[in-house]
């Protein structure tokens, strides 16, 4: 599960269908975070992957490191590539998806693509393989909304295989879990702001 771990960071990877962090009520406490402080106490939350999702997270080790994370994420300083199998073949072997997103309220925890009151959301993607049906995407979130990449999709049609939150029936049902993965992070290290790249393969 934990594919990198130095005096600043560690990195791990997450199966899909496991938290991230704790959710409430005792029945929820079993998590990435948890997992990964049985070997690292120190370990410290930088940012989150959806429960469905599955691939890297990293950790901070000390309020300092996890300090100097945050503000990477949240400067776009940290270069985030996800691998996604999407129903149907897309056309365009690159794109930008360039959609404002807002939560949908009534429907939370979704998200929806909104002119009106959505904040700028971009997605870059570029086809791996064309298969029978689907498509093979490697997915680049300029920003970090939630459930970006995958509202993104979908509002073009072509919806990730296996979502139960935004694809259609068939599409959700064709694969027992979601097709997203974390597949590679290059991040400034903590310690000297070398670039540190981190990459696991999609297990789908």
């Amino acid at each position: 599960m934990i594919v990198h771990a130095d005096a600043a960071l560690v990195a791990a990877d997450k199966p899909a269908g496991m938290l991230a962090v704790p959710g409430r009520g005792a029945d929820k406490a079993d998590c990435l975070w948890a997992r990964v402080r049985r070997d690292c106490a120190d370990a410290l939350v930088v940012h989150r992957l959806d429960m469905a999702t599955s691939g890297l997270m990293l950790f901070a080790r000390g309020s300092a490191a996890q300090r100097e994370l945050s503000r990477a994420f949240a400067e776009r300083r940290v270069h985030k590539t996800y691998v996604a199998v999407v129903a149907g073949s897309v056309a365009e072997d690159t794109g930008d998806i360039d959609l404002p997103l807002a939560a949908d309220w009534p429907r939370r925890p979704r998200q929806v693509v909104d002119t009106d009151r959505g904040r700028p959301s971009l997605t870059r993607f570029r086809v791996l393989a064309r298969e029978r049906g689907t498509t093979r995407l490697e997915l680049e979130p300029v920003t970090g909304r939630s459930h970006q990449l995958r509202v993104h999709l979908q509002a073009i049609g072509h919806p990730i295989v296996g979502d139960a939150l935004y694809a259609p029936p068939q599409v959700a049902a064709s694969s027992p879990r979601l097709l997203l993965h974390a597949a590679r992070l290059i991040v400034p290290h903590p310690h000297g702001g070398q670039a540190l790249v981190l990459a696991v393969a999609p297990p789908f």
